[in-house]
């Protein structure tokens, strides 16, 4: 197994891993499915070049959970489409019309420019505090109408009887009835 055949292996089995369908990747990224298909079996022929082949992977990842600069590297390393050096294509235009490239780099890949650039509308995904926090926030209120209605006197035995049903499922779960 070649490391472009690892690589593409190991996106594919942390999204189904994730339990990620492609349809929902496909409509995240706006990304034809048979081409998302189609990379996961290595069949790059129909992909872009360039910025967009490295857009299309940096969305996949994202939409996957792994590290989308890391990735982005990492497919730029393997796959000639990812290439995000200029002289290749420099090159080839001056081979076309026959005249020696006198192009240069002017600048050197040693410093990852990107790794301290935000990060722009990227949503982090809810951790446990914030769903804890929420579920808190819904009892508070709750509790907070079932107190303001037993004590003006409004709906006393409906407020009664929904404190003991509240009690009573909460018995069942624990299976203390």
């Amino acid at each position: 197994m070649t490391a472009q055949d690892t690589f593409i292996v190991r996106l594919r089995r942390h999204r189904e891993r994730n339990r990620i369908p492609l349809d929902e990747i496909a409509a995240d990224t706006r990304v034809k499915r048979e081409l998302l298909e189609a990379f996961e079996r290595g069949d790059l022929s129909a992909w872009p070049r360039g910025l967009y082949a490295r857009a299309w992977v940096r969305a996949y990842a994202s939409a996957i959970g792994l590290d989308p600069i890391d990735t982005v590297d990492e497919f730029c390393r393997l796959f000639p489409q990812g290439d995000r050096r200029a002289g290749g294509t420099v090159q080839e235009i001056a081979a076309i019309v026959a005249h020696d490239s006198e192009y240069r780099d002017e600048f050197s890949h040693d410093v990852d420019r990107r790794r301290n650039t935000p990060q722009i509308n990227v949503m982090a995904k809810p951790g446990w505090q914030d769903l804890a926090q929420q579920m808190v926030r819904a009892f508070a209120l709750r509790l907070s109408a079932f107190f303001a209605a037993y004590f003006t006197g409004t709906n006393r035995p409906r407020a009664l009887s929904r404190i003991r049903a509240m009690s009573s499922a909460r018995a069942t779960e624990r299976g203390e009835v």
